[in-house]
């Protein structure tokens, strides 16, 4: 890969975003003749990772000055900023907005691999990677596995290696060069999940989706570092609408009539989907009064040819929609109703409603709940499965983001819990101790509370306290194999693998 320093200005210039070129001794907005053929041939945002070809972009809240100044001394030689700095590098691309002139850059250098691939977007508040896996699972089908994915919990370019991921959307720069490698690949589709983070800070900034799709919408997220209010969080969520060829909402998604008017301004066909408590749903579920993990769908007009029963293996109602929602988009996709219908069947998440059996036949449940309505509607279902016994719940919360999560699992935990033991979940900077506690503060008295800071002594503790007809829930890390501390990723055997080597040792 490689681009020209006279591309690099004109791409710039048409998006409006360049403000002026600068030299050790010029100013301008043309480029000299010494410089006309020539061409960098690698991007980068990290000033360790730079060569003399390298085109560097001095992005983020941290950045110094220190950082261009170390690179240049390294043979970097061209750099893009918000600010001209005084460093004798080449050429200095000034620009108004970084991390919108990355985004441009990164697709021109990676030659538009979103137009190589059938692009598919979710975004809501949960339930984002469990109706991704459901879309991979069935395209999966219909592509013979030639199908990418970005999700929070992992990834494949090549349809079948799987890495863990370190944001819900990668920054731009990342993002094109995973697309780029995803199309080398061979993939003909890409699914990926769009956080709220990724508009706010311009990641996906001119990056249209053929499909989008937009679950839900909840308060979370909010927090000095992430969205100061819902509303810039909801603001910023509603922007794949504007940014999708074909939009599919939930019908029963909160503020429905904004998203609904939001389609129509944007000029975005939109397909509906719900359990039908509105009459004007385009695709309705019907949960199987009988059997738990089955449902129907029912269309007035079934353009999609969709109507019918369909299985599966992820317990909860919550994920009836999302396996619908991933149907809808399969089929615009190109999946076959039967591919749908299987792949639904098979779909399975790492770390999402996962099960085990106490040896004294309590039943064991591991999830990624990680946020108020993520957490409430797996208790409640968890609840209804169990009705005559205990609900021990094992969460923590993460540090230095999503404050507000601290009050809402409090909240939560009130109504639907017996035993809350609160441990250790992405502390970063914070004390997990003072999260807890902060946690403990908004859950009732007449829930037993208990706070054990080492993960895997807390869930020992919670198999410990639990009865035959009892269930154990254990939220938040999913099937994560590691603990944030600081700025550390710490290794951490997992939820699950924990959970079955205590069972094994009873």
């Amino acid at each position: 890969m490689s681009i020209s320093l006279t591309n690099i200005r004109q791409c710039l210039l048409d998006e409006g975003l360049l403000k002026e070129l600068t030299t050790m001794t010029t100013w301008s907005l043309t480029i000299s003749e010494s410089f006309s053929d020539t061409v960098v041939d690698t991007l980068s945002y990290d000033s360790r990772k730079v060569s003399a070809e390298t085109l560097f972009f001095c992005k983020g809240l941290n950045f110094k000055e220190e950082y261009l100044k170390a690179a240049v001394t390294e043979g970097l030689q061209f750099y893009v900023s918000e600010t001209p700095y005084d460093v004798p590098a080449k050429l200095g691309f000034i620009v108004t907005d970084i991390k919108k002139a990355m985004a441009v850059l990164s697709m021109l250098f990676y030659d538009y691999p979103q137009k190589k691939m059938t692009l598919i977007g979710f975004t809501g508040t949960k339930g984002k990677t469990t109706a991704a896996y459901f879309t991979k699972f069935i395209l999966d089908l219909s592509t013979s596995h030639k199908t990418a994915m970005l999700s929070t919990m992992n990834s494949t370019l090549d349809g079948v290696t799987f890495f863990k991921s370190h944001l819900t959307t990668p920054e731009s720069l990342d993002l094109y060069r995973m697309m780029a490698e995803a199309a080398a690949n061979g993939m003909s589709h890409f699914v990926m999940e769009v956080s709220s983070q990724a508009y706010k800070t311009h990641r996906v900034y001119g990056l249209n989706f053929d499909i989008g799709l937009f679950l839900n919408i909840s308060p979370d997220h909010i927090s000095p570092i992430e969205h100061p209010t819902f509303d810039d969080y909801f603001y910023c969520k509603r922007q794949l609408i504007h940014h999708s060829k074909r939009i599919i909402i939930n019908r029963d998604a909160d503020y429905f009539q904004l998203l609904k008017e939001t389609a129509e301004m944007a000029e975005t066909p939109m397909i509906t989907y719900g359990s039908g408590k509105a009459a004007d749903t385009d695709y309705v579920y019907t949960k199987d009064a009988q059997h738990s993990l089955a449902f129907s769908v029912q269309a007035a007009n079934d353009s999609l040819n969709l109507s019918g029963n369909y299985q599966l293996r992820l317990g909860g109602d919550f994920n009836i929609g999302n396996a619908l929602s991933a149907a809808i988009a399969s089929r615009l996709a190109g999946a076959s109703k039967e591919d749908c219908r299987q792949g639904i069947a098979a779909a399975t998440v790492p770390g999402r409603m996962e099960q085990l059996t106490h040896v004294n036949g309590a039943q064991v449940y591991v999830d990624y709940a990680h946020n108020y309505d993520s957490l409430k509607n797996l208790l409640s279902f968890v609840k209804e499965e169990h009705s005559n016994g205990k609900i021990i719940v094992v969460i923590g919360s993460t540090g230095d983001k999503a404050i507000s999560r601290r009050k809402d699992f409090g909240d939560v935990l009130s109504q639907l819990a017996d035993i809350a033991i609160l441990t250790t979940d992405d502390p970063a900077s914070e004390d997990p101790q003072v999260i807890a506690e902060q946690i403990a503060a908004h859950i009732l008295p007449a829930v037993d509370v208990q706070i054990i800071i080492d993960r895997a002594s807390a869930i020992k503790a919670a198999l410990n306290a639990s009865a035959p007809e009892d269930a154990v829930v254990l939220a938040g890390k999913g099937a994560d194999l590691y603990q944030k501390v600081g700025k550390e990723d710490v290794p951490y055997e997992g939820d699950y693998l924990l959970a079955k080597q205590f069972i094994e040792k009873y």
